[in-house]
């Protein structure tokens, strides 16, 4: 394994520091070599602390880069498809954060523009890397709940400090997220469902803002039907009175129950049977959908996610979401 990537991060922010910059950092075959915020002296501090040989204030600097030979767009979401098509332009291999981008339309633009430049686009719906949810998806390979019926998910949490300020926040603009924290987390477990259930053939929801505190939507109820004819069903609000996170998948002989978030064991339950099972996240949380780009770039082993499997993902969001009503 001769060759090594040099990577670029876009948009060196809190997201960066633990979650996902480190793990460019640990994978064989991977360097992170430069990294970009338009404040340039926390660009520097980023890149200083973390040991990264370059750093900018211009995303076309970091962009032109000859020695950058893949970048990972860490911006907030109203940025991706900007980012992403000047990467696509670079001919160079790109990672998105999540979202893939605000929309339905702009993330069909960026997976258009990479498959028809034949280049490498992942982005970082890193739940479909980790050993706790390929857990549930072996147990479902194996039948172990029998024929699976239905999917159900419910997510809450309290208004927080930010919202009661009306301090302002990208995530609950509306013009960047219709759907407030609906975009920003929703969109993983609804991604994971495809990723265990298989693709979903129709969507639909309704949203609404209860509370008032912001643009977005603030409560959206969801159901959908997955290819195989699996049904199913979601709520989210984010104005309730404590925080909740559970997913419950059905089956003719059993049933599993689990977090999207919440790092609590996984609940297998059949007949009178019940077995739990802890498996911790790395620190790093990004590391094995970052070790998956490496698998997908030498090996040829293919992601768990990438743009064509977060385009479908943009459209269910855009389907239980119902923005363009």
């Amino acid at each position: 394994m001769g060759k090594v990537y040099k990577w670029g991060i876009i948009g060196c922010g809190n997201v960066t520091e633990v979650k996902s910059g480190p793990a460019y950092q640990k994978v064989e075959g991977f360097e992170l070599t430069a990294v970009m915020r338009r404040n340039v002296e926390k660009a520097n501090d980023y890149a200083k602390r973390h040991g990264v040989p370059k750093f900018y204030g211009n995303a076309d600097d970091l962009i032109n880069d000859p020695e950058i030979d893949a970048i990972y767009i860490a911006t907030p979401p109203d940025y991706h498809c900007y980012y992403a098509l000047k990467v696509a332009e670079a001919s160079k291999i790109c990672c998105i954060e999540k979202p893939m981008a605000t929309t339905y339309k702009e993330s069909l633009s960026i997976n258009k523009t990479f498959e028809e430049k034949k280049l490498p686009l992942f982005i970082a719906y890193y739940r479909r890397s980790l050993p706790r949810f390929n857990k549930v998806k072996l147990w479902l390979e194996e039948n172990k709940i029998g024929t699976v019926r239905h999917i159900n998910w419910h997510l809450s949490k309290p208004i927080n400090a930010i919202d009661l300020s009306k301090t302002y926040n990208w995530r609950t603009d509306i013009k960047i997220a219709y759907g407030g924290y609906f975009n920003d987390l929703a969109s993983h477990g609804i991604d994971l469902f495809t990723y265990l259930l298989g693709n979903i053939i129709e969507a639909k929801g309704i949203a609404v803002n209860q509370q008032g505190l912001y643009t977005a939507m603030d409560v959206i109820t969801g159901s959908w039907i997955h290819e195989s004819g699996i049904t199913g069903s979601g709520s989210w609000n984010f104005g309730s009175e404590k925080r909740e996170d559970l997913v419950q998948i059905y089956g003719s002989k059993g049933k599993i129950s689990f977090s999207v978030f919440e790092d609590v064991p996984l609940l297998l339950e059949q007949d009178n049977n019940k077995e739990s099972i802890t498996i911790d996240n790395p620190e790093n949380i990004q590391l094995y959908h970052v070790q998956n780009i490496k698998n997908h770039l030498f090996e040829n082993i293919e992601h768990p996610s990438t743009g064509k499997t977060a385009l479908h993902t943009a459209w269910v969001l855009d389907h239980i979401l119902n923005e363009n009503k």
